[in-house]
């Protein structure tokens, strides 16, 4: 028996409501900072109860948060037909540029959020920014459709390889103001193309050490 999905009409305003207020923090944090915008102004600028607001939204890192989930979305977005067929170090490079494509129009307000979330005061921002990255390496893997089962030797130096990766172009991204972040692309593709030669002879959770069609 086929299951047919049903959209949850509730979820789906919830979504929208969401989009709604992070949208808004972010144009304003385009005007004055990030750090200078407050729930309440974006509460009153939609012309909502503060009280409905703080029912999805505890701070302005639960904002944060929220923006930082489209790029996730943004990874894992249906891909073309002919994905699977794509080397993996291509089908990387596609996935972690979905990312930063994501952000792209708003990358100072987008660097700024992070600079807030890592400042050492404020370990209940900067430690769960440590888990989030690694969800987003983890998520990246599942994107990209990495063949290397959790928990084997190859999936754990993936992690690795591809944190070290993710956060060297995040730098990079900061302060790229290149047409179509060029300069961060070819970051990543010339690194990914290094990386190929490392993990090409690393086990892929089988049995026998093989060579990879296609490595990082």
């Amino acid at each position: 028996m086929t299951m047919i999905a049903i959209q949850d009409s509730s979820r789906s305003e919830a979504s929208a409501f969401a989009d709604l207020v992070v949208d808004e923090a972010v144009r304003q944090a385009e005007e004055r900072g990030w750090q200078a915008v407050r729930l309440s102004d974006v509460a009153r600028n939609l012309e909502l109860p503060m009280s409905v607001v703080l029912e999805r939204f505890r701070d302005m890192d639960a904002v944060a948060n929220a923006w930082f989930q489209r790029g996730w979305r943004a990874m894992l977005a249906e891909k073309p037909e002919t994905f699977d067929d794509w080397p993996e170090r291509v089908r990387i490079e596609h996935c972690l540029q979905a990312w930063f494509d994501t952000f792209a129009a708003h990358r100072r307000v987008t660097v700024q959020m992070l600079r807030t979330k890592a400042h050492l005061p404020h370990p209940h921002t900067w430690v769960p920014l440590v888990f989030d990255l690694s969800r987003t390496v983890q998520w990246l893997r599942e994107a990209a459709r990495l063949e290397a089962r959790y928990g084997t030797r190859r999936a754990q130096l993936e992690e690795v390889v591809l944190t070290s990766l993710f956060v060297a172009a995040l730098t990079v991204w900061a302060r790229d103001t290149s047409e179509g972040q060029r300069k961060t692309r070819q970051f990543i593709d010339k690194r990914l193309k290094r990386g190929e030669s490392w993990m090409r002879w690393v086990p892929s959770g089988g049995k026998h050490r093989h060579r990879a069609e296609a490595q990082l």
